[in-house]
């Protein structure tokens, strides 16, 4: 599929001659923006100079951004805010990940050692930047119809997640719904990807330790086989929640992390496992940390260990509003037709925009990073991700044909 608009074509763009496509040469300069910004990856609430890069960018165009009072992240309107009339609000999230950069061939791989942009937060933040600067112009021709805020969040990557923090400082006043994309390598740059209800998982943390006794392997039976419990742990629980909540719920314990022991003939005192609860249902992400204490400490009796449970709320499904859902179809068909838009699954991985749809009504995109005919299958969180960075320019004329067409609604 070719990355430009086709008008002979069936579902050709609605509205071709929508203003707030995106000029070769801020084009160019975000391609080089996120460059810049995958070679020197900031982790979460470390993000100073991504938030300085951002910041100095926009009051170039004579704009007002403010940082966050977590001292990274930052919101920026364009136009004039309006009290009756509530904004559109564009969100993209600036941290990085602690993992290596693989890649090689590539004169942007990270400079920073395990650091690297390996979620596409870089090309969100482009997208996002680029679609204010675009804004911002219109608004100075007075073709801006409604005021937009723009939205850099710092920490998505950290639970219970930086958009927590970014509603705290103010980010959804005067904010009547939201949008955000999110790299996806599994759709065609040009693409994206959508559906209304939920597009991502709830995903929390969970830490056990478990402890007992101790003793010689010879005589299991005078002690807490601590070994044998902790196993029983890491097989029992999650069956026993497969048959305590509804199946459709998705609810899924997985585990990162099991350890116990440090001789063969030595029963243990301490073992530890670590993994994550993912839900996709947002009613029993409410019931889980309950129902997964409840089954832990049921299963560690039974094996006579003594149970110590972190569990560390995480974030819960982002649910796509259905008439903001609606309004981004609507603005990928307006740019590049209705061929352009394909329906996508459920996700069970995690994101905080769920915080900011606990207040607004707001939707996800998926969007298409994968070069048109590659074989090259890159995945998100692995240290040789990387995208077509023509998605940028897609990502750009999304979000402003979106913040036009919300705009002229009644």
């Amino acid at each position: 599929m070719s990355l430009e608009s086709e008008t002979d074509q069936p579902g050709e763009p609605t509205h071709p001659a929508l203003p707030g496509t995106l000029p070769d040469a801020l084009r160019d300069e975000l391609i080089a923006f996120r460059r810049d910004m995958h070679m020197h990856p900031e982790l979460g609430n470390q993000e100073f100079r991504t938030t300085a890069a951002i910041k100095r960018r926009l009051e170039q165009a004579g704009l007002a951004p403010r940082v966050l009072n977590t001292g990274t992240g930052l919101v920026c309107d364009i136009g004039t805010p309006d009290p009756a009339r509530p904004m559109l609000a564009l969100r993209a999230d600036i941290d990085g990940l602690p993992i290596p950069d693989t890649k090689t061939g590539v004169p942007y791989r990270s400079t920073v050692p395990d650091r690297a942009h390996a979620c596409g937060h870089d090309v969100h933040t482009a997208a996002v930047l680029g679609a204010g600067l675009v804004l911002a112009g219109l608004d100075r021709q007075g073709l801006l119809p409604s005021a937009v805020r723009l939205i850099f969040q710092p920490a998505e990557e950290v639970l219970p997640g930086g958009a927590a923090d970014a509603i705290e400082s103010g980010a959804l006043d005067g904010v009547g719904s939201i949008i955000a994309v999110h790299c996806d390598p599994k759709v065609d740059a040009g693409t994206i990807g959508l559906r209304t209800g939920p597009i991502t998982s709830a995903c929390d943390r969970l830490d056990i330790a478990l402890d007992g006794p101790g003793g010689h392997t010879a005589r299991p039976h005078l002690t807490t086989d601590l070994v044998t419990a902790v196993s029983r742990v890491a097989t029992d629980v999650p069956a026993l929640l497969a048959r305590r909540v509804d199946a459709r719920s998705g609810l899924a314990v997985t585990w990162g992390r099991i350890e116990a022991g440090h001789a063969p003939n030595v029963i243990p005192q301490h073992a530890e496992l670590s993994g994550t609860v993912r839900c996709l249902d947002l009613a029993a992400w409410r019931d889980a940390p309950d129902l997964v204490h409840a089954a832990i400490d049921e299963v560690a009796t039974l094996h006579r260990a003594k149970s110590q449970i972190t569990y560390v709320r995480g974030v819960p499904p982002v649910v796509n509003d259905g008439t903001v859902a609606e309004l981004l179809r609507a603005a990928q068909a307006a740019r590049r037709g209705s061929y352009a838009i394909e329906d996508t699954e459920q996700s069970l991985g995690g994101e905080d925009f769920s915080w900011y749809l606990e207040q607004v009504p707001g939707a996800m995109a998926r969007l298409g990073v994968r070069t048109p005919g590659s074989q090259a299958r890159y995945d998100l969180h692995r240290g040789d991700f990387d995208v077509d960075e023509r998605a940028i320019q897609v990502g750009v004329e999304l979000f402003t044909a979106a913040a036009l067409l919300d705009g002229d609604r009644p």
